[in-house]
């Protein structure tokens, strides 16, 4: 458990730092821009790999955390064993999804490697900064596996995905007490 709990905890902190890293840096940007009158070429090519990093790291989170919107009022309304079977095929099709990325991002930084193409305003090797395609999917991955297992151990009723109108409701009755 502990591996778990130190691989969260490094997961949470990179994703954070990334959104530090990206706003510094938009920061020094705008600054160096509308105060000096220059800027740096390296700035913006960082920071998009920095938010596709962001992105498909955070997607993972989300899964995880439950933290993704999601459209299931319809399934709400079926008895358990149609919403896990519905749950099941869902995840099933998210894996499918996810295979046919890992494939591509296989194929696409394989190729990068070998022809040895570098970033464009960096001395770094192109399929190391775009290394997050492959690392994202196998995180996703992995998160669809664990909501598949908890869904059919029964320690999940579905994916788990965030209900802004029940967290209204609960804030709104929060602020009625107070």
């Amino acid at each position: 458990m502990k591996l778990v709990n130190w691989f969260r905890s490094i997961e949470e902190n990179l994703i954070a730092s990334l959104l530090v890293v990206m706003t510094l840096l938009v920061f020094i940007e705008v600054v160096m821009r509308f105060v000096f009158n220059s800027g740096l070429h390296w700035i913006q090519e960082v920071t998009l790999y920095c938010s596709a990093w962001l992105v498909l790291l955070g997607a993972s989170w989300g899964v995880r955390e439950g933290a993704h919107i999601g459209v299931d009022a319809f399934v709400k309304l079926l008895p358990h064993k149609q919403r896990k079977l519905l749950t099941l095929v869902a995840l099933a099709l998210c894996l499918f999804y996810c295979s046919l990325f890992l494939y591509g991002s296989w194929v696409y930084l394989s190729k990068l490697h070998s022809i040895g193409i570098e970033m464009e305003d960096l001395p770094i090797e192109k399929w190391k900064a775009m290394s997050v395609l492959f690392i994202g999917f196998v995180l996703l991955v992995v998160r669809f596996l664990e909501v598949g297992w908890k869904v059919i151990t029964n320690q999940q009723d579905g994916f788990h995905l965030a209900d802004e109108a029940k967290e209204s409701m609960q804030l709104a009755d929060e602020l009625k007490k107070s």
